[in-house]
């Protein structure tokens, strides 16, 4: 039986590779601070600490957060929302 850090891992590397590409922009974390996308600093949450809840939480409501200062500033135009939870995740335009 697959751990649940192996199935996380796992679902997370499926949207990466097939979803992620065809999205057109990118998570709003990424685009405001620079650096690693929330997906792929949230695999190495789970890497690092295993499935990590109070982490992983704080790194999407900081993605939420930074949206909110791209709106606030100006910052690149921000669109649409993570469709893997309750928690909508903001992205910015292509």
């Amino acid at each position: 039986m697959l751990s649940p850090d192996t199935l996380a891992l796992a679902g997370i590397a499926l949207y990466q590779r097939w979803l992620s590409p065809h999205k057109g922009f990118r998570c709003a974390h990424a685009a405001f601070y620079g650096g690693a996308s929330c997906s792929a600093a949230i695999a190495q949450t789970i890497r690092d600490e295993g499935l990590n809840l109070s982490a992983i939480t704080s790194r999407l409501a900081a993605c939420r957060q930074a949206y909110g200062h791209l709106q606030v500033t100006g910052g690149p135009r921000v669109r649409g929302v993570c469709c893997c939870g309750p928690l909508p995740i903001p992205f910015r335009c292509g």
